[in-house]
């Protein structure tokens, strides 16, 4: 269910979303948009103190280990995003086409840099 291609080796956002729903099990599911919110900090977190070791212990050399350990914290991220989502009653899929549409309108405005949510 969802896969794309012939080894499931992929899926599509929406279907990710739909998939992953089914391990969503928090309180207040379907009306908490805080615990998926701080869960995804949380993962966010987790993911520059890893990429911190990477400075740290291995002098900025990503190994395979490191690799599969920040994929690995990644998906996370991407479990939390779906709950927040779900939490708003959007897809995954709208939101990628949101942002893909935002940004390619800064694009054609050169407002790719530059900071403020409103360029």
């Amino acid at each position: 269910m969802g896969c794309c291609g012939s080894g499931c080796d992929t899926v599509t956002l929406d279907a990710y979303q739909d998939i992953s729903n089914h391990t969503a099990i928090y309180p207040d599911k379907g009306d908490n948009l805080s615990y998926p919110t701080l869960g995804l900090c949380g993962e966010a977190g987790e993911i520059a103190n890893k990429v911190k070791k990477i400075y740290r212990d291995h002098d900025g050399v990503l190994t395979d280990e490191y690799r599969q350990i920040l994929s690995d914290e990644l998906g996370d991220c991407l479990w939390y995003v779906a709950a927040i989502a779900s939490e708003l009653g959007t897809t995954l899929g709208k939101v990628a086409m949101d942002n893909v549409n935002k940004l390619a309108d800064r694009k054609i405005r050169n407002q790719l840099g530059g900071d403020g949510d409103n360029r």
